[in-house]
């Protein structure tokens, strides 16, 4: 089955990270962009197989991104 989750990738120094709103904890910290996604990706996968193993239910993704235009003075 396949689960499609919203991604956050930040960028923090030489650092990139990820993290997943709707799978608390599920985040993953590389030196690059791509090696952070497969990073993140992987992560997803053993997050989800986890909880299933554990008899839970992978929550239904909620999560929703928006860019908001902000005037300032």
């Amino acid at each position: 089955m396949a689960y499609r989750y919203l991604v956050v990738y930040e960028r923090e120094g030489a650092n990139h990270g990820a993290f997943v709103p709707d799978l608390p904890g599920c985040v993953a910290v590389a030196r690059s962009l791509p090696a952070v996604k497969k990073l993140i990706r992987e992560g997803i996968a053993l997050h989800v197989e986890d909880m299933i193993a554990r008899g839970e239910k992978p929550p239904k993704p909620s999560a929703r991104v928006d860019y908001i235009n902000a005037k300032v003075a």
